[in-house]
């Protein structure tokens, strides 16, 4: 099911903001869009997420900012070594030679290529690292907690649905038989047709006949599966397991038996009572689709 989380946080210089957002899915699929150099976060942020949903695409974006003070520079030591000596035997060289050289001040060293060089950036520090991890939870708990307030509101929804099924179901029964007179004239005439048409009539095969008639107009055992699957489907809702596949698995069986029952109607209002049922349960199967 949909739902959305964010937080915002501050360390120091360093800033940030989570966005967190989960679309239906039949399976649980993640997308973490992470910054580097943040050892650890994104497995805790996996192992979090892997306990908490079961089902869903759900996208993380982490957004970090760093506020800088300005260029900082670093000393090189192996250049500032490699600066000294070449001083050293310039200087010894013009001694040789009978020239006298100044001494080389502090700033003329550092002044030479390479001896002072932009500051590596500063990896991210633990006290960073520790403060977005502990970030997660309450992040995914916000986040929970809007998908089980849209959990409740489907819940209701399809228990209204599933009670709107019961009904169709139960006026399906008394359709059912209230149609039997016509079926029993029905059979009455098809055979009353048979025993016209044929000079010779074997019995047995007409018995048989008219069984097949009778089961293709029987609707009992589509009735008792709906009614059966209404009760399954409440015994779902009803416990605290993510049961999204069961329920669209039984929403397909739910259909299943709303078309055999549309076709073996027979009659005008069994016919309409099938067509509302169908109706209800694809509403149904779409609702289904949000459910972890």
């Amino acid at each position: 099911m949909t739902a959305f989380a964010s937080r915002t946080g501050t360390l120091g210089p360093a800033s940030w903001s989570w966005e967190m957002r989960g679309v239906n899915a039949r399976g649980l699929d993640l997308r973490l869009r992470m910054p580097d150099g943040i050892e650890g976060l994104e497995v805790a942020l996996r192992a979090a997420l892997g306990k908490a949903l079961a089902r869903g695409n759900v996208t993380v974006n982490l957004r970090l900012m760093r506020e800088e003070a300005g260029t900082a520079l670093a000393l090189d030591e192996t250049q500032l070594d490699t600066v000294l000596k070449a001083l050293d035997a310039v200087q010894d060289r013009a001694f040789t030679m009978g020239v006298t050289l100044a001494q080389p001040t502090a700033a003329d060293v550092l002044s030479q290529r390479g001896v002072l060089v932009p500051a590596k950036p500063n990896s991210l520090d633990d006290d960073l690292a520790k403060a977005l991890i502990a970030d997660i939870a309450p992040l995914v708990g916000d986040f929970v907690k809007m998908r089980q307030t849209e959990g409740h509101a489907l819940h209701q929804v399809i228990t209204d649905q599933l009670a709107q099924i019961e009904t169709l179901t139960g006026a399906a029964a008394e359709a059912a038989a209230a149609r039997a007179p016509q079926v029993k004239a029905n059979l009455t005439t098809a055979l009353r047709r048979v025993m016209d048409d044929v000079t010779e009539i074997e019995e047995g095969r007409v018995a048989q006949e008219l069984a097949l008639l009778a089961v293709k107009s029987d609707v009992t055992e589509e009735i008792d599966r709906l009614q059966t699957h209404v009760a399954a489907a409440r015994d779902l809702l009803a416990d605290q397991k993510p049961a999204g596949r069961k329920l669209d698995f039984l929403a397909q069986e739910f259909n299943r038996e709303a078309n055999t029952l549309c076709a073996k109607a027979q009659s005008a209002p069994l016919t309409a009572i099938g067509l509302d049922l169908k109706a209800v349960i694809d509403q149904m199967r779409e609702q289904i689709q949000n459910v972890e």
